[in-house]
């Protein structure tokens, strides 16, 4: 299940994608604005200009590319009109229709992923296939817990909405696919200090892109999340977070 903190964002989502899904007319006005496409757009341009300048590496990114191809290559898909979604502005896709349309850790900073995933279905050709992964529920819950304990009383919005398998399921359904699939896969990786952490999200594109930024910490702030996270450290000065990769699977 999700968060009980981002419930009231996937219920809306769900709302939203079932009135789609009968056929009403919903106003653009009534998708709610969380996300940034200004802010998304400078985070991965600073993410490829940084890996041009030093070595850092794109692991998780990597990793899910990785599983994508061979995902595909098991489901023996030769597609001959293929896409990759590098961005999506929430509108009709255009160059359809496509045997396969790929998206890889995007959709889940769009502000109308019902629509998005409206849109790629009615890009594919018959029988085409989307695939889509995306930064799941359940992701980051050591760096949700020393936020919420550096806000003390009053936590402000630093972390994105998440999906979880049931939503998703349910958004793909409710987008029109013929067949949906969705299944996660676990990740976790270790840090000595929040400060990797937090580079190491910059890295690879994967920081903040909220509409609203959250209020700064302030020195005071940021000492306590420092304290939180070193309060959390095994035996060998680390720190384990995880990431959970969602891949959801639609067939038109």
């Amino acid at each position: 299940m999700c968060d009980p903190m981002l419930m009231p964002g996937m219920l809306h989502l769900l709302r939203l994608a079932g009135k789609r899904g009968r056929g009403n007319a919903m106003a653009k006005s009534s998708v709610p604005s969380i996300f940034s496409p200004r802010r998304r757009a400078a985070r991965q341009a600073r993410a490829i200009a940084l890996g041009r300048r030093t070595e850092t590496t794109q692991w998780l990114l990597d990793e899910m590319r990785h599983d994508l191809a061979e995902r595909i290559a098991f489901m023996q898909l030769e597609p001959e009109h293929r896409l990759d979604l590098e961005c999506d502005e929430e509108r009709p896709i255009q160059g359809g229709p496509y045997d396969l349309i790929t998206s890889v850790a995007l959709l889940d900073t769009v502000n109308d992923l019902p629509g998005a995933l409206i849109h790629a279905r009615c890009a594919l050709a018959e029988g085409g296939v989307f695939i889509a992964q995306l930064i799941g529920a359940g992701s980051l819950p050591i760096l949700r817990q020393i936020m919420l304990a550096a806000d003390g009383d009053r936590p402000a919005a630093r972390i994105h909405p998440q999906v979880d398998n049931r939503a998703a399921t349910a958004l793909l359904e409710r987008a029109g696919f013929a067949r949906q699939v969705v299944d996660s896969v676990t990740l976790k990786a270790s840090y000595r200090s929040l400060d990797r952490l937090l580079d190491d999200l910059r890295e690879q594109g994967l920081n903040s892109a909220l509409l609203s930024p959250a209020p700064y910490l302030g020195k005071a702030g940021l000492a306590r999340t420092r304290e939180a996270f070193d309060s959390l450290k095994d035996s060998e000065g680390r720190v384990t977070e995880t990431f959970e990769i969602l891949t959801l699977t639609g067939w038109r």
